[in-house]
């Protein structure tokens, strides 16, 4: 690097330069951040650079993810959360050379103020209540309190670890997931008119007028989509605990949509 005897002076093209290569550095990362393999990668580099980077470098390359990741997921919290929402994603994980099919579980938080933001991520094997336990026991440890509301589906693993981890939360169950429930077990020619009516009842503004509308939906499809009463029976109770929270509360507190983000009646 050419630069004066004194030191006084020195270039800044190698700077620049080097902030080029930083930034593709990152492109390279967020490729493989966003679900790109490795070796797709190399390929896209050889298409736009006319050379390819190893498997093995891309994969050294990420590995300054570890750092960053590995803080945001150890982090302090300090706030209450006076509501979180909780539910699990099937992904692809490669271990020992192998891919195979992981529980993401995923726990979102909202503060008093309104503040919205994932609380934890942790990688298991299954949806048990030993790996919910284990997962809510280390959001606990780094200081996760005051929570009063938990949504989550009906998974029973679930729901034991959220009743041993946060003792007099009330729990919200998944408007989206009894949707989906009351869909699996209607007749194709009713799914449309079972959609809008049940919609109708999740965005009930009160508990009578919830009640009027199930009642509604249960006359109207006793004979013609029986399961789907039988369905909608046993999740009733559970899908109003947020009945008695303000309507600004209540839009973000219905489903785990903050995580599955496909609602089929937002």
């Amino acid at each position: 690097m050419p630069q004066t005897r004194d030191g006084s002076f020195s270039t800044d093209i190698f700077e620049r330069y080097r902030r080029s290569e930083q930034a593709f550095v990152v492109g390279l990362m967020e490729m493989v951040v966003n679900g790109v393999s490795t070796r797709k990668v190399t390929r896209i580099t050889e298409g736009l650079c006319g050379t390819s980077f190893s498997k093995s470098t891309v994969s050294r390359l990420t590995k300054a993810l570890d750092e960053p990741v590995a803080g945001f997921l150890n982090r302090r919290l300090d706030a209450a959360y006076p509501f979180i929402i909780v539910d699990a994603l099937f992904t692809k994980v490669r271990t020992d050379k192998s891919v195979v099919s992981k529980a993401l579980l995923i726990a979102s938080g909202i503060r008093a103020d309104g503040y919205r933001g994932i609380l934890g991520l942790s990688i298991g094997d299954s949806e048990s209540f030993a790996t919910w336990n284990e997962f809510f026991r280390g959001l606990k440890a780094r200081g996760l309190h005051g929570v009063d509301v938990a949504v989550s589906d009906n998974h029973s693993g679930l729901r034991e670890a959220i009743a041993k981890q946060f003792v007099g939360a009330t729990w919200q169950r998944c408007q989206f997931h009894v949707m989906k429930n009351l869909l699996d077990h209607a007749p194709k020619k009713e799914r449309e008119n079972v959609t809008a009516a049940a919609r109708l009842i999740f965005l009930a503004t009160d508990r009578k007028e919830a009640e009027r509308r199930y009642a509604e939906f249960m006359a109207r499809f006793a004979e013609t989509a029986p399961k789907s009463c039988v369905c909608l029976e046993g999740a009733f109770e559970d899908m109003f605990a947020i009945l008695p929270l303000p309507e600004k509360y209540r839009r973000r507190l219905r489903t785990s949509n903050m995580q599955e983000r496909q609602s089929p009646y937002n």
